[in-house]
């Protein structure tokens, strides 16, 4: 059976942001334990000219819903970029899996050759679907999730590649 624009985005989209709410909860549990401000992780980064681990979360979640939403044709949905907190950050990703759960396979398949484009920088970028997901979705999705992972790994968080890979 072939691989279809589905299978090689929603169920990839959702296992990559359940896995990052699960390690979203570890770095809860531990600023608790070791008495660390939430907030210190939560606007924690590798880089000074990096994003924070907040609006890592948001750029991953807002890049497959944004992903799933033009590959079936439909609405982007907007969230506002608010979260400050493990709770809040949890809550965007359990808001964006309880959208890509509306997705419908039919919705989806057929975009290899759907036409998106997206402004970015006030220029337009225009794909296919297959290209759009497999060479920018995908690669920013899995950016964003492993720079999340990097940042708390790099702040003392107990995590392994299999809190990020998840169970297989």
């Amino acid at each position: 059976m072939p691989l279809t624009m589905h299978d090689a985005s929603i169920p990839i989209f959702i296992k990559g942001l359940s896995n990052l709410s699960a390690i979203l909860a570890k770095a809860e549990s531990y600023a608790e334990a070791k008495k660390i401000e939430p907030s210190v992780l939560v606007n924690a980064r590798l880089a000074p000219d990096m994003f924070p681990l907040s609006r890592q979360v948001q750029i991953a979640a807002d890049m497959v819903k944004g992903g799933a939403a033009r590959l079936a044709g439909i609405e982007v949905p907007s969230y506002p970029d608010t979260e400050t907190t493990f709770a809040e950050l949890k809550a965007r990703i359990a808001k964006t899996i309880a959208f890509l759960q509306t997705i419908k396979a039919s919705q989806i398949e057929g975009s290899e050759e759907r036409k998106i484009t997206l402004k970015m920088r006030g220029n337009d970028m225009i794909f296919k679907g297959q290209p759009y997901l497999l060479e920018f979705v995908l690669p920013n999705f899995y950016f964003h999730l492993t720079t999340a992972y990097a940042i708390l790994r790099h702040n003392g968080l107990d995590i392994g590649k299999m809190d990020f890979i998840g169970n297989l």
